[in-house]
C-alpha cells in the first residue's frame, strides 16, 4: 500500500501562484509514477500532469502546460506541483496519485493509490 497526502492548496487570486506537494509513504517512492489530477464541482477527474520515476520526464495536460511544473524529489518522498498565472478555471480539488507503471498514464482508472485531495480556489 502507498499513502499519499497533499497539502498546498489555498484560494489566490488570478494571476497568482500555489505550489502543492504531496507526501507518499508506504512503499518506495522513486519506484512510483506520479500523477496529478483535479476534479472540479460537476465535472469528472482531470488529468493534470505525471512524472516518471527519476522525474527526468514529466508531461501536461495542453490546458495547464507552460503554466504549471511538476517535479519530484526522492530523498524526501515528495511530489510537487508548481502552479503560476492560475485561472478561474483551475479552481478544484487537486489530487496526487501514484502507481508502478499506469497505463495509461494520462487517465484516472490507471492509478490505484490516491491522496485526499487539496482545494484550489481561483478568484477572478
Amino acid at each position: 500500500q502507498v499513502q499519499l497526502v497533499e497539502s498546498g492548496g489555498g484560494l489566490v487570486q488570478a494571476g497568482g501562484s500555489l505550489r502543492l506537494s504531496c507526501v507518499a509513504s508506504g512503499r518506495t517512492f522513486s519506484d512510483y509514477f506520479m500523477g496529478w489530477f483535479r476534479q472540479a464541482p460537476g465535472k469528472g477527474r482531470e488529468f493534470v500532469g505525471g512524472i516518471n520515476w527519476s522525474g527526468g520526464t514529466a508531461n501536461y495536460a495542453d490546458s495547464v502546460k507552460g503554466r504549471f511544473t511538476i517535479s519530484r524529489d526522492n530523498a524526501k518522498n515528495t511530489v510537487y506541483l508548481q502552479m503560476n498565472n492560475l485561472k478561474p478555471g483551475d479552481t478544484a480539488v487537486y489530487y496526487c496519485a501514484a502507481d508502478l507503471r499506469p497505463i495509461p498514464y494520462d487517465r484516472d482508472y490507471s492509478y490505484p493509490y490516491w491522496g485526499q485531495g487539496t482545494q484550489v480556489t481561483v478568484s477572478s
